[in-house]
């Protein structure tokens, strides 16, 4: 099954690459792998997910923020290569998460896009990765991930 048709049976959408907030490429090829620029919850446009994890939303919230920056991080890979069966590898995810204060839950937060992964490529979506707890990110997003990958 293809990676898109994997994605369509979750009910997913991937979204065309968003349009960078700064002076920056979406991605970057380099041999066998594309590296990814943050990518946070936009949708359709809108930053869906706002404020800080723990005070402004839940970890619930935050959890579906991940899988939409992830979904996001797709799409630019797309973008990048043209065709996401061209993925040989998810090779690291580093997630941010804009936390309150005493809030500690980073790695459950993360998992929104970690298990999205494991859902559409399987044994390839197996990765390294790092979940980070940070002061705030660009536009108040709660939560920014970005992926490097093998092709």
């Amino acid at each position: 099954m293809s990676v898109e048709a994997k994605l369509q049976e979750l009910g997913l959408t991937l979204p065309e690459a968003p349009k960078p907030v700064a002076a920056y490429v979406p991605s970057v090829k380099a041999g066998d792998f594309v590296y990814t620029s943050g990518q946070i919850p936009f949708v359709n446009g809108e930053l869906k997910y706002k404020g800080k994890v723990g005070k402004d939303l839940t970890p619930e919230k935050a959890y579906e923020a991940a899988k939409v920056c992830c979904l996001n991080c797709l799409g630019v890979i797309k973008g990048q290569v043209g065709d996401l069966n061209q993925v040989k590898k998810i090779v690291k995810v580093t997630g941010f998460v804009n936390s309150a204060p005493g809030f500690q839950g980073q790695p459950g937060v993360i998992n929104g896009a970690s298990e999205l992964l494991g859902q559409v490529f399987g044994d390839k979506g197996q990765h390294a990765r790092s979940a980070v707890g940070v002061n705030e990110l660009p536009l108040d997003a709660a939560v920014e991930v970005e992926m490097i990958v093998q092709v």
